[in-house]
């Protein structure tokens, strides 16, 4: 992508200008290119996270779950700011799309392995483990894997069983045994 190899900031801050078009299709194009950008040069785009914030309060689906992927590449960029989204994120989570909430656990577990955060971020993650649907649980739960230590690691393992019960794919289950086992379970 030439605006990441060209590190072009003036690109970055037409394309998050072009946020508000009054063309939806403009805006989703635009909210794609960033969060593309985000997963290469995050802090290309990171100095706009409160412009993404801003995208979880729209009633377009596109731009919520767009601004909640954004996000998502630059938590460890602008962790501060993130961080004060993370309400925002939240509810995106809950209320939207499969994409939004897959998103928003990446900044739980991003945002958890930073100790500033840790103990605000854990819980939330928790919660997504406990109430996310089987077909999401397994990723997740592969996602946690990097925030587990002495203390939530018994929290996660309990979580984790728990939930391992309840699956009804294989595939399902021998992806979080094989979470259980790297935990030492």
């Amino acid at each position: 992508m030439q605006i990441v190899a060209s590190k072009d900031g003036e690109a970055v801050k037409e394309l998050v200008d072009n946020l508000s078009n009054k063309d939806k299709k403009i805006r989703s194009d635009c909210v794609k290119v960033l969060y593309e950008i985000g997963e290469k040069s995050p802090e290309l785009i990171a100095p706009y996270h409160e412009v993404f914030g801003k995208l979880l309060g729209s009633h377009e689906n596109r731009l919520v779950w767009g601004g909640v992927t954004a996000l998502d590449s630059i938590a460890l960029v602008e962790p501060e700011g993130v961080y004060l989204l993370l309400p925002e994120i939240m509810k995106a989570a809950d209320g939207g799309s499969v994409i939004a909430r897959d998103h928003a656990v990446g900044v739980l577990t991003k945002l958890a392995t930073l100790g500033a955060y840790s103990d605000s971020c854990i819980p939330l993650l928790l919660k997504q483990l406990k109430t996310c649907p089987d077909n999401q649980f397994p990723m997740y739960a592969e996602m946690s894997l990097k925030v587990a230590d002495g203390g939530n690691r018994a929290s996660l393992i309990k979580v984790f069983e728990g939930r391992l019960k309840g699956l009804k794919k294989e595939s399902q289950k021998r992806r979080v045994q094989k979470v259980l086992r790297e935990l030492g379970e």
